[in-house]
């Protein structure tokens, strides 16, 4: 589960979207929403999905997981391969400014239910973070593990995937003066490299999935 949790984690537009809300007003009490709606959307539905996949044996009992999840796995790895051709071709050329999502812009005006609603739909409702939950679940799920090391390797996953909220909260609230800054650096370079941060990260993610889907399945 760690790649798709990883990949979760360095997802620039969450952690654009936090550091544009911890520097508006009311930015302590909707930043500490918005972490919050993020990490609890993250841990219901990897929960959901877990056990659904335990339920349906999504591993054969011999250190491998089941043939549906093998081919599942496969499916999810192409879809990352194209999720990253995606990002490539869809990337700001030289001297293009990428346009902010609309919200962004709505961003002062929010309170904290709007803000961790927000939250809540980007972590699952983006379809690139929800095919990366479910390929973690999955891996979970299809693992010999029994109910506590599960528990474990979910909570694990949920953990590091809300570092991109959490950290820049822990940040603001710590940093003092300097915060700002930090936080602002961090943005910008995030909003330069979106393009080039997930398609690197969906072709690796894609092609590790489907390495070991042909693997399990031959």
């Amino acid at each position: 589960m760690l790649p798709s949790a990883v990949g979760i984690a360095i997802s620039p537009l969450p952690l654009i979207a936090v550091i544009l809300m911890l520097a508006t007003p009311n930015g302590r009490t909707n930043g500490i929403a918005f972490a919050a709606g993020w990490t609890a959307a993250l841990a219901l539905t990897t929960a959901a999905l877990v056990l659904l996949g335990s339920g349906a044996d999504a591993s054969s009992g011999d250190d491998t997981p089941a043939t549906w999840a093998s081919w599942l796995k496969l499916a999810l790895g192409l879809l990352f391969a194209l999720l990253a051709v995606k990002q490539f071709t869809g990337r700001p050329r030289d001297g293009q400014e990428t346009q902010a999502p609309g919200w962004m812009k709505a961003i002062d005006q929010f309170t904290p239910a709007k803000a961790a609603a927000l939250s809540a739909a980007l972590a699952v409702a983006n379809p690139k973070n929800l095919v990366l939950v479910v390929g973690g679940a999955l891996a979970i799920a299809g693992s010999t593990a029994g109910t506590g090391g599960k528990t474990v390797a979910a909570v694990l996953m949920v953990l590091i995937a809300s570092l991109c909220t959490t950290v820049p909260l822990a940040v603001y609230l710590s940093g003092g003066q300097r915060a700002a800054t930090t936080l602002d650096s961090w943005k910008a370079w995030m909003s330069a490299h979106n393009a080039a941060i997930m398609t690197v990260v969906l072709a690796v993610l894609g092609a590790k999935y489907i390495g070991d889907a042909i693997s399990a399945l031959t």
